[in-house]
């Protein structure tokens, strides 16, 4: 049974998930991949307040007719680790994305209280059935890397590192 998570992602919700749980996520997302967490982090300007916020790493494609989005799947997560540190420092509380986390960015989770979703990469079409709806916020310069506010209905994802540094 999935854990229904309502967001801004607290550091009181957080640390009631463990390594493993699945969740579904309800309320606001953001969108960013590598490009423009390097504007954030080197501007240290964020376009929307970043505290008790999930930002999924993911791009997505363009809309068809009729669609709120196109597929939006997760992308490798390695890509955000030299940025995302400092995100958490300043109060990011969660990140959605694929593949492994470095030790730098683990630690930065266990210091500040943070946690890394797993989404199931292969399924942005099915995952954006869950985004019902979705705006530019900032970067449009970079096309389908610009940063989107989600908002997502039982977004499905799974606690791949918990805010204590447990990992499946």
């Amino acid at each position: 049974m999935s854990k229904i998570i309502n967001l801004p992602l607290t550091k009181d919700k957080i640390k009631d998930l463990k390594a493993g749980d699945s969740v579904l996520l309800n309320g606001i997302i953001y969108t960013a991949r590598d490009a423009a967490h390097k504007r954030m982090v080197e501007s240290g300007v964020y376009p929307f307040d970043i505290k008790n916020q999930v930002i999924y790493f993911a791009g997505p494609t363009p809309n068809k007719e009729g669609q709120v989005i196109g597929s939006c799947g997760p992308t490798t997560s390695t890509r955000m680790d030299a940025y995302s540190p400092v995100l958490i420092k300043d109060g990011l509380t969660g990140m959605i994305g694929k593949g492994e986390r470095g030790e730098s960015v683990i630690d930065a989770m266990k210091t500040y209280g943070a946690v890394y979703f797993g989404a199931i990469g292969g399924c942005g079409a099915l995952i954006s059935k869950c985004i019902k709806s979705s705006v530019v916020v900032a970067y449009d310069d970079l096309g389908t890397e610009a940063i989107r506010q989600l908002t997502v209905e039982n977004f499905p994802a799974v606690v791949v590192i918990d805010s204590n540094g447990n990992k499946i």
